[in-house]
């Protein structure tokens, strides 16, 4: 994957485009991260549109390095909630791991993204966050 490949990623993530982001993956992806497992389309539309119908999540890229095998990318997530999302709705959800965010609240994070790719797409996903 390219700079530019990822960037076309990362725009179509920023815009809620799920179905172009999901184009990105190969067949039977695995994206798992803070006790989430994504595996296909409807996963991905059912998880993000949730998220985002309380928040805007942006992920700004701050270092890439790519090969034809893995891609790595060092950025900053920022969620602004728009809604509050308390600490039962995320729990009722399946989302116990995640913090509540208040209407107006804003989170940002530095997180590291691991994706695993084949022939050319994203076959699994892993990110850590750096306190």
């Amino acid at each position: 994957m390219t700079r530019e490949d990822y960037d076309r990623y990362v725009a179509a993530f920023n815009a809620r485009d799920y179905d172009t982001v999901f184009d990105f993956y190969a067949d039977n992806p695995r994206m798992a991260f803070f006790g989430i497992e994504i595996t296909t389309r409807e996963q991905l539309k059912a998880f993000y549109g949730f998220l985002h119908s309380y928040v805007t999540e942006t992920v700004t890229v701050e270092r890439f390095a790519g090969s034809d095998e893995l891609t790595a990318v060092e950025g900053i997530v920022r969620i602004e909630a728009f809604a509050d999302l308390t600490r039962e709705v995320l729990d009722a959800n399946g989302m116990e791991q995640f913090f509540p965010i208040a209407k107006g609240q804003v989170q940002q994070m530095r997180q590291y993204i691991h994706y695993h790719l084949e022939n050319g797409k994203i076959a699994s996903v892993g990110c850590a966050l750096v306190p």
